[in-house]
């Protein structure tokens, strides 16, 4: 198993824990370059203009507010993230979460299947559910699990996934076996061990 160590096209900025740049499992070595929010507005000029922000209906933009919404609400009360202005939210955690969708589908039709669509992705060490839960609405045909070990976390996600009304969204303390594996970083993936990453995934890829 190899694993994508670089950045994703149309990121914002370098992303820290709010704002993951995880890790892709391929099969070659292979990079790429990567308060409170109105519900029924997005002001964001930078993420309501990136093309795949554009492509979400009126109901997925509604998720995604009340989830920025729940987000600093929470955060007032809870680290979740360093993050406290919603336009923030929109453009470091929003905006980079929807611009991994274009490298996760290039790999994993170049590597894994034809096809994109009931793919199985959990996101290690998910903290407020970025990017899993932003993947979850803008690709309702994939699977999500949001793996995370701290129980505030999960107190959130949970609410986050029922708030939103997602129906793709797990929120999950233990192993299970995935097609797709997102790691926070690379230090996360040392501190894991390659062993277990590599149960996570349904293909035995050579590590």
């Amino acid at each position: 198993m190899l694993v994508w160590r670089g950045k994703v096209p149309g990121v914002s900025s370098p992303l820290s824990v709010g704002t993951f740049v995880k890790q892709v499992t391929t099969s070659i070595s292979t990079r790429f370059r990567p308060h409170r929010i109105a519900t029924k507005t997005l002001t964001t000029t930078k993420v309501l203009n990136s093309s795949y922000f554009e492509t979400l209906n009126p109901l997925q933009k509604q998720q995604i507010s009340l989830y920025v919404d729940a987000l600093l609400q929470w955060n007032q009360k809870m680290n979740l993230t360093a993050v406290t202005k919603a336009d923030e939210v929109m453009e470091r955690h929003v905006g980079d979460s929807l611009a991994m969708i274009p490298p996760i589908q290039s790999s994993y039709i170049a590597h894994c299947d034809s096809s994109c669509n009931n793919i199985s992705l959990v996101d290690v060490g998910s903290g407020p559910g970025l990017p899993g839960l932003i993947l979850a609405i803008a690709c309702p045909s994939w699977k999500i699990t949001l793996l995370e070990s701290m129980n505030k976390r999960c107190i959130f996600l949970e609410h986050a996934v029922s708030l939103t009304g997602l129906s793709n969204v797990q929120v999950v303390e233990g192993e299970q076996r995935f097609d797709i594996v997102w790691l926070p970083d690379i230090a996360v993936w040392h501190l894991l061990g390659p062993q277990y990453v590599a149960k996570l995934v349904y293909v035995p890829y050579k590590i």
